[in-house]
């Protein structure tokens, strides 16, 4: 029997495993994915991420797949929609169901949606997230998306200090997307479940288990200080029985977020008693 995965996990795990600090080679990495989503883990597991540039690499290791079976997110530049989506329609066994679209720097929020539109005009079912830039354009930005098909990610880290926003910054992130009604996935910095400090760098990473509960927190109407206090909170019984009384509703506003891998999240779940053994047995398998 398939062991059961507690829907607020459910899809929760996009795979960025060639992203830093993960950077697993490409050649790798597909496989990999595909072995994931036949293990009995495969609820846990969203799709596959993977830069513009990149695309045109995947036609050698999926190739033996059936058409439309490997799905698939692509992180790209505003001007670059367009010439994804092509890449992307290119390999017959991708199937495009993502775009996670990065804003530059000196481009107004009030022109974002309006060139989203443009450039994807084929009626599709994609899912598109914007990444919300850190700076003055957040609130506007975040009610351009309001009302729209389109979505918001956050950045909660990456490969230098000054990336990771401190709890403070994130959590009136959250408050922004949740009071303007917009759904967000997070990217970069979530590599365990729970709030820490990295043994190797000393940065302060955020917790992904953290961040489900100050989103339902905000959705329940909580203001900024109760947020940051949950994003701080590194008592794992404490945020594990709160994840446990979560409604999977949450998922409606955070809907996934990129891990380098997906065998780490995962793993600490089951350390905290929300996710059953055998999943974890058969993950670590896969992943060995």
């Amino acid at each position: 029997m398939t062991p059961r995965i507690p829907p607020v996990l459910v899809g929760l795990f996009d795979d960025a495993a060639v992203f830093p600090p993960g950077s697993l080679p490409i050649e790798e990495a597909v496989p990999a994915h595909v072995a994931h989503h036949r293990g009995a883990h495969a609820g846990l597991v969203g799709a596959f991420v993977l830069a513009a540039k990149d695309i045109d690499r995947l036609a050698e290791p999926t190739a033996d797949l059936p058409q439309g079976s490997f799905g698939l997110s692509v992180t790209v530049g505003l001007s670059g929609v367009p010439d994804a989506l092509a890449a992307a329609r290119r390999i017959p066994a991708v199937r495009l169901v993502g775009l996670e679209v990065a804003v530059p720097d000196g481009v107004a929020a009030d022109t974002v949606v309006p060139a989203l539109a443009e450039a994807i005009d084929d009626g599709s079912d994609l899912t598109v997230y914007v990444e919300v830039p850190r700076d003055d354009r957040r609130e506007a930005l975040l009610a351009a998306l309001a009302g729209t098909p389109y979505l918001a990610k956050f950045r909660t880290g990456g490969v230098r200090a000054e990336l990771y926003p401190d709890e403070r910054e994130l959590a009136a992130a959250v408050l922004a997307a949740t009071r303007a009604g917009v759904a967000f996935k997070a990217t970069a910095g979530l590599h365990h479940a729970l709030r820490n400090t990295d043994p190797g760098t000393g940065f302060e990473q955020h917790g992904f288990l953290n961040l489900l509960v100050a989103t339902d927190a905000a959705l329940k109407g909580a203001e900024e200080a109760e947020l940051v206090a949950l994003l701080a909170d590194r008592d794992g019984d404490r945020v594990a029985q709160r994840v446990r009384e979560l409604s999977p509703q949450v998922r409606e506003a955070f809907r996934s977020f990129g891990t380098c891998s997906v065998a780490e999240p995962a793993i600490e779940s089951a350390g905290l008693g929300l996710l059953p053994a055998p999943t974890v047995a058969d993950l670590t398998e896969v992943s060995a």
